[in-house]
């Protein structure tokens, strides 16, 4: 059994089949899908799947692209939010330098000021970085946050190495499947198995041989496959592995 540990079963994408879709996760071999949240209005809606499925979850936050839509209120709804028995980090939060759909310093305000809620209220964070990856890990660096996972992780494997040092997990995904990852697979052999999480962010990142059509969790079989060849082990070892690491992470029973 896998557990994706990053999804968005909330998008669009997903109108015409979602109930079909989560329902038959855990036929599939998925054990557990943690939805993540971008802004206030996703978080609601992350968290009423994670109400509806016994086996889904939700992190809650505010996406770089949306931080101009943040504001002290809405810090206020995510830290309410963060109590529900189903919430299991804050994020996706972080830095998006890439298309900066947000201005930089709206960006990095409330990158901070989730931080500090995490830290304040002593949860894990799922962290977004598209070229920004000095500043956002100085930024984790400089607050008291110790424990999270890097999504889609960016870097190469002396970052890898560095967040993994400081306490966090490297989130890993389609990316992996891509012809043109090597930073990406040289990271993965370097991190330990222990320190790596599996996640779709359906419906994106679609791996090979799905490539370019939308990502669903099921598809996670191929992204453990590809670990388990950079690491010389098992894909059941992957699996079960990285399960224990998602549980280990956001503190499942």
């Amino acid at each position: 059994m896998i557990i994706d540990s990053h999804a968005h079963y909330e998008n669009r994408r997903f109108d015409l089949d979602r109930d079909e879709l989560l329902e038959a996760l855990p036929s599939k071999g998925i054990e557990i899908v943690i939805n993540a949240g971008c802004d206030l209005s996703s978080s609601y809606e992350v968290i009423a799947l994670a109400k509806k499925y016994p086996h889904a979850y939700a992190t809650v936050g505010v996406h770089p692209h949306e931080a101009k839509s943040l504001s002290d209120g809405g810090l206020k709804v995510l830290s309410r939010l963060c109590t529900h028995e189903k919430v299991v980090a804050l994020g996706e939060i972080g830095l998006d330098f890439h298309y900066e759909y947000s201005p930089r310093d709206i960006q990095r305000h409330w990158f901070k000021r989730q931080l500090e809620l995490a830290a304040e209220i002593n949860m894990p964070v799922v962290i977004h970085s598209r070229a920004a990856d000095t500043e956002v890990f100085e930024t984790i660096e400089k607050s008291q946050v110790r424990k999270g996972v890097i999504h889609c992780f960016p870097g190469d494997a002396a970052l890898a190495l560095k967040y993994v040092e400081l306490g966090f997990y490297i989130g890993v995904g389609g990316v992996i499947t891509f012809d043109e990852t090597n930073s990406l697979q040289e990271a993965v052999a370097a991190v330990p198995l222990d320190k790596i999480l599996l996640e779709t962010d359906a419906p994106y990142l679609t791996p090979v041989p799905y490539r370019g059509k939308r990502n669903e969790s099921p598809h996670l079989i191929y992204v453990a496959d590809e670990i388990a060849k950079i690491k010389g082990v098992s894909t059941e070892a992957v699996c079960t592995q990285t399960s224990k690491n998602v549980r280990a992470l956001f503190n499942f029973n």
